[in-house]
């Protein structure tokens, strides 16, 4: 049982990032699907090593390049995943006119103008939100950047849970398209809630509050447009709760 609960979570990280890991012997794609419940921790890990990127540049360079140092590292150690999930649905949902189109959009690789427009303005924003809070406090900002990570996967668990799937079940990139269990979700849940009891309540509470607001947004438009979601709605899940949740602490922050 602990056995298998350590390939899930060796196969969680190797889905979601680029940090080496032991061989899976017997692999199954079926693992990916089930090891949603600890997406959130491997977020943690990649929030964890982003800021202590930020808590020691900040010391060394301004908040500014601070922050341009852990947003980019968290990139770099997912390879952009979920960053490139985020432009595909931009330019899918923002492109197509009907829902075929729309899903021929997001499974090319070539990025558009919504996607670009995406991108940059998302970043931006990221980059912003974390050089107010270094500013006001670097380990505020950390704790933060740690919270914001590992809640993003689970919003994005949280959509894998209560959205059916809208794309080609056999193009799916979570491996089985059915929807997680409401049991993982939970799991997830607890793995990724405990960083907000570092943070001030209001500011936690604000958070949280903002990111469930964002990221709800691109999960709508998706059950809308295409009738649900696929593995690149599921990324820009996770990136807009990452920037309603960083926005708002910020804001709360500064007060």
């Amino acid at each position: 049982m602990i056995r298998q609960e350590v390939r899930l979570f060796v196969c969680a990280v190797q889905f979601l990032t680029r940090l080496p890991t032991p061989q899976l012997a017997g692999f199954q794609p079926a693992w990916i699907h089930q090891g949603a419940r600890y997406y959130p921790l491997v977020g943690q890990i990649i929030g964890g090593l982003s800021a202590l990127t930020l808590y020691i540049a900040v010391h060394v360079w301004t908040p500014w390049i601070a922050a341009l140092l852990a947003v980019g590292a968290g990139v770099a150690l997912t390879g952009g995943f979920h960053e490139d999930g985020l432009a595909d649905t931009a330019d899918g949902l923002g492109g197509g006119l009907t829902r075929n189109r729309r899903l021929e959009i997001m499974k090319d690789s070539r990025l558009g103008s919504y996607g670009a427009l995406a991108l940059g303005l998302t970043l931006a924003m990221r980059v912003a939100a974390l050089a107010m809070l270094a500013q006001a406090s670097p380990l505020l900002a950390a704790v933060a950047l740690l919270a914001a990570h590992g809640l993003g996967r689970t919003a994005a668990v949280a959509a894998m849970t209560i959205m059916p799937y809208g794309g080609d079940p056999g193009m799916a990139k979570e491996g089985q398209p059915h929807r997680a269990s409401f049991v993982g979700l939970m799991v997830a849940a607890l793995i990724g809630l405990w960083p907000l009891a570092f943070l001030p309540p209001v500011a936690g509470a604000g958070g949280l509050a903002g990111g469930l607001l964002v990221g709800a947004v691109p999960a709508w438009l998706a059950w809308r447009l295409i009738g649900g979601r696929t593995g690149d709605v599921l990324g820009a899940v996770e990136q807009a709760f990452e920037i309603g949740f960083l926005l708002a602490v910020a804001g709360l922050a500064a007060r």
